[in-house]
């Protein structure tokens, strides 16, 4: 039988605002000297949240725990577009924001639920001939993109004090929850931009088990060992 060691396998991290998806391994790798190490989906830098990383040889499941369903907490706000569909893009329209109320949204948003195609924004890691899109827009060139289909579960607002409403969704692997609220903001007739997004589980992962990355590089190498999820476990949850 195939013998693991105590980093192979899965840390859940609680990433904060700011570092990209690739900065966390990058400082985990860095920190522990653990050659392999990758992510199972990634988060816009902004986003916080739960971001799984798999050391050693965990990483031969990172395709397949990033096929996982997701789950996301976020505000919108209406009235505004982006040119990225939440804050870090430029505003590129103001518009009145008509009378809204949790019955209202949750009425609208309960119309994207089940299947949908949807066009990938064109600030997004998507490549194009090799090219990631987000670099292309940096320059101001915008190109043909094809929908996804994608699955959303459940799409509910929970708190609405206009222009700002909160919301919760449930969705499958390759959701931009950025155009989801651009969407909607259409659908409205005044358009919208995310604010904030939390991912709060991805499959049987849940973030209330996740450490703080700052937490996680403090530890002493046995300790992290500890909050290891082992290879042999997470394949059976892959």
């Amino acid at each position: 039988m195939q013998e693991f060691s105590s980093l192979d396998g899965a840390l859940l991290v609680d990433k904060p605002p700011g570092p990209t998806s690739h900065d966390v391994v990058d400082a985990i790798r860095r920190r522990f000297g653990i050659k392999k190490v990758g992510h199972c989906g990634t988060l816009d830098p902004n986003a916080t949240g739960l971001l799984i990383i798999v050391l050693g040889r965990g990483t031969k499941l990172s395709e397949r725990l990033m096929g996982d369903d997701k789950v996301y907490e976020g505000t919108i706000k209406f009235g505004e577009t982006t040119t990225s569909h939440d804050s870090d893009g430029e505003i590129t329209a103001t518009r009145p924001v008509p009378p809204l109320s949790l019955e209202l949204l949750n009425t609208e948003a309960a119309r994207f639920i089940g299947d949908q195609m949807q066009m990938p924004p064109m600030v997004s890691a998507i490549k194009i001939d090799g090219v990631p899109l987000y670099k292309l827009a940096r320059k101001g060139i915008e190109v043909e993109r094809e929908a996804r289909l994608v699955h959303i579960y459940n799409y509910r607002f929970t708190t609405c004090t206009p222009p700002l409403a909160e919301f919760c969704v449930a969705c499958t692997k390759g959701t931009y929850i950025r155009s989801l609220a651009s969407d909607l903001g259409e659908k409205l007739g005044c358009g919208a931009h995310l604010t904030a997004l939390r991912r709060t589980a991805s499959g049987r992962f849940d973030v209330v088990d996740a450490l703080q990355l700052e937490d996680i590089l403090k530890l002493p190498l046995p300790e992290l060992e500890k909050r290891v999820i082992p290879y042999l476990r997470l394949a059976a949850s892959a």
